[in-house]
């Protein structure tokens, strides 16, 4: 039996354009041979729909789509996802994937786990199965199952997170496959450990195991592809490409398969993920253009040339907006790398502008001294000519923090945050310079200037600024960000790590304390384990604040 697995990239909400999208791959999978072809979770809807399943006409058009799904591809066999209604008591709907034999659904498995943590919310929407059951094809007996329903392995996870396991019960059905339709986000590591766990599930049952996921970028999650086969015994013998469609044959009989190149390297997988997650963001949103402030400064050049790979060079403008504080060689290196990237390049001096606000705001500010309003004023007329360019020409602000900044507050509201997508908002800022050295060295030539490499980070808004006379050195600052945003930490944790207390505790208040500003962000891209994006629920007004509770004697001393 040969099997085809879709990789598509679909839309959420274009159900006409995903339905499209199907039978073309499924006519494609018929020349090549095919028996069966196997699509993602929510292939028809695009994952994850949201609020959009609270719309009854969008269930209704979904419906549509699998019956014309079902009536052109009656001459191959068809595993999809889409939303089935829910009769009874319960939530009106299940996630559900359909299976489709000679021109019409021959049966359906309902997701059974239903995530809700993270960037999850799927218990708001859906009913979980209350059956299972398997569909046969040429003489063979396939279990269906649905993204979250393999991931309760005891053996890998030894908390599991649901009381029941689906792939368990339905595995008592003696199938001789097992197909998983999945919309598993990225994140950086994540292939492995999905890698492993299809193994384990195949290495149990003693049947090959198929996993077809979604690719493309869907606002703040990015979905990498990377759709595998293994046999029986767990051997890899047949995988996707990563990061981009893909309809992929695989001889399950014979066991025999193409296996495509998957990149191993952390930040590899990083920088192609935000290229395709800043692809689909502005063509799915509809934008062809993108302006960018260029600082001179490592975030800002990172950015762009994301951007660039993302649509083109030729759809990028970078404006340089220098002040009285800023250095001629970051005017320099942002024209350096505007050059490097091929993309449009200006120069607007906010000189007149901050002197006509000192004007007008003298008889308010009279008597007090410049501070840290006069800095913020600066962003923020950086930040109204971005968007002066974005109203006047329809282009997209692209902003550009780092995670380190937003997530302590080293940002201005209405300022560097203003735009429409926070490429590398994910990105802590030791990332940023690995993904800056992997641009040049995958180009072979510099494309980001090496003195905005090597050069101090500094958001020169006042003389000699640099960013470590606010913060602690951004190695620190990523460690401790880390250890408590991502790994859950205690203070008490991580100052046993080595951080000193002291720096700890001004690092959490900071996290702490700047919920209002990150609730006000851009939507940034999600990269790692725990981004600051839709699975970061945190409150704004809130008086929890978290004290180191070790006793004095234990407190480390390292740096």
């Amino acid at each position: 039996m040969k099997i085809a697995l879709a990789q598509i990239n679909p839309t959420v909400g274009d159900i006409s354009g995903n339905v499209e999208k199907i039978i073309s791959f499924g006519h494609q999978a018929k020349l090549k041979g095919a028996d069966l072809v196997i699509f993602p979770e929510l292939a028809i809807t695009g994952y994850p729909p949201k609020d959009l399943l609270l719309k009854s006409n969008f269930i209704t058009s979904n419906l549509e789509g699998l019956k014309r799904i079902a009536e052109e591809l009656a001459d191959i066999a068809v595993l999809v996802g889409f939303v089935a209604p829910n009769p009874g008591n319960g939530r009106p709907v299940h996630n559900a994937c359909a299976f489709i034999k000679e021109g019409r659904v021959q049966c359906v498995q309902h997701k059974s786990l239903l995530p809700t943590y993270d960037v999850f919310d799927e218990d708001r929407y859906f009913e979980p199965a209350s059956s299972y059951s398997t569909c046969e094809i040429e003489g063979k007996k396939i279990a269906m199952s649905i993204c979250e329903d393999i991931w309760n392995y005891r053996e890998l996870f030894p908390k599991p997170r649901y009381l029941i396991d689906p792939i368990e019960k339905v595995c008592q059905e003696k199938p001789e496959l097992l197909v998983n339709i999945s919309a598993s986000p990225f994140t950086a590591g994540k292939e492995h450990i999905r890698h492993e766990l299809v193994r384990a599930q195949a290495m149990r049952w003693g049947i090959p195991v198929v996993y077809v996921n979604q690719v493309g970028g869907n606002d703040d999650l990015i979905f990498d592809g990377r759709s595998i086969v293994v046999n029986a015994d767990g051997d890899l013998i047949a995988r996707a490409a990563a990061f981009e469609e893909d309809l992929l044959l695989v001889d399950i009989t014979a066991g025999k398969g193409e296996i495509k190149d998957s990149p191993e390297d952390k930040t590899v997988n990083m920088y192609k993920a935000l290229v395709l997650g800043t692809a689909d963001y502005m063509r799915k949103c509809g934008f062809k253009k993108a302006v960018i402030g260029l600082s001179g400064g490592i975030d800002s050049a990172v950015t762009a040339a994301i951007a660039a790979a993302a649509i083109g060079p030729q759809n990028i403008l970078g404006v340089a907006m220098p002040s009285p504080y800023s250095s001629e060689h970051s005017v320099s290196d942002a024209r350096d790398l505007a050059m490097n990237l091929g993309i449009e390049f200006q120069t607007i001096p906010i000189s007149e502008p901050m002197t006509a606000f000192d004007t007008i705001m003298q008889p308010t500010f009279a008597q007090t001294k410049k501070d840290v309003t006069e800095e913020n004023i600066q962003a923020r007329i950086r930040g109204m000519i971005l968007m002066s360019i974005s109203n006047k020409f329809g282009y997209l602000v692209l902003t550009t923090g780092n995670k380190s900044e937003l997530a302590v507050g080293y940002c201005t509201l209405y300022g560097d945050m203003c735009g429409g997508l926070a490429v590398i908002s994910d990105l802590p800022k030791m990332m940023v310079y690995d993904v800056a050295r992997y641009i040049n060295e995958a180009a072979n030539k510099e494309i980001i200037p090496m003195s905005t490499i090597e050069k101090p980070p500094s958001a020169e808004l006042r003389p000699g600024q640099l960013d470590q006379d606010s913060l602690p050195p951004y190695v620190v600052l990523d460690g401790i960000i880390n250890a408590y945003v991502e790994q859950k930490r205690s203070i008490e944790e991580i100052v046993k790590l080595g951080y000193k207390e002291e720096v700890v505790l001004d690092v959490v208040n900071r996290i702490n304390g700047n919920e209002y500003k990150r609730n006000q962000a851009a939507p940034g891209l999600k990269v790692t384990a725990q981004s600051f994006g839709s699975g970061w629920r945190m409150p704004i007004a809130q008086r929890f604040r978290e004290v180191c509770m070790l006793p004095t004697e234990n407190k480390t001393k390292n740096p």
